[in-house]
């Protein structure tokens, strides 16, 4: 996997989780399928949409995904629902490697953070099962902005940037997802584009 960095005199590094930097799209993937069908859903989730929605909150996503597959979603049930199936698989998940290497890197010169769409019980335990909970020690969720201000709003990486001690115009954002990258260019951040699909 080759990865396009931005040339720049970088203050401080922000990444995604997943898809960015653990492969566990595919494990979230099963997940939904699996509540999303006890729930009456007809077929599966169509994987392309839902790879479109990488980052957006996980309530945010049983919502849109509810409306995709014609059934009525009980947001926070089946939020609830959907990280005790991923939890229960994430011996699954894997690094990405390339992204990780950098992340390991630059962590020794630089503030480095997590600007993720997950709940924090779900990405602390990520990081730990991948060995990376002792390089992030900043980790920012949409429960740390208001409601609503997840991704594709710029908050949590403004939060991201305002916890590291650096401005936002400073900072590189290493992302998977559509609604990630719009965020980082809304909050005047730089992007470094991550495609992990297919590893």
């Amino acid at each position: 996997m080759k990865i396009d960095i931005p040339q720049g005199a970088y203050r401080g590094f922000v990444f995604d989780l997943d898809g960015t930097l653990i492969d566990s799209m595919p494990v979230h993937y099963r997940a939904w399928n699996e509540v999303v069908r006890a729930a009456g859903a007809p077929a599966d989730v169509d994987e392309d949409y839902f790879y479109s929605l990488g980052g957006m909150p996980t309530p945010r996503v049983a919502e849109l995904l509810g409306e995709r597959c014609g059934v009525r979603l009980d947001a926070e049930r089946v939020t609830r629902d959907k990280e005790a199936a991923y939890l229960k698989n994430l011996a699954g998940v894997r690094l990405v490697e390339p992204v990780a290497a950098f992340a390991r890197k630059v962590a020794e010169t630089h503030p480095v953070s997590i600007a993720t769409g997950g709940g924090p019980d779900i990405a602390r335990q990520a990081l730990k099962a991948t060995g990376l909970d002792g390089i992030f020690k900043i980790v920012v969720t949409p429960l740390d902005v208001p409601p609503g201000r997840g991704k594709p709003a710029p908050d949590v990486f403004l939060l991201a940037a305002e916890r590291m001690g650096v401005r936002p115009e400073t900072c590189l954002v290493f992302e998977d997802a559509e609604p990630g990258m719009r965020g980082a260019l809304a909050a005047g951040m730089r992007v470094a584009r991550v495609d992990s699909r297919g590893l």
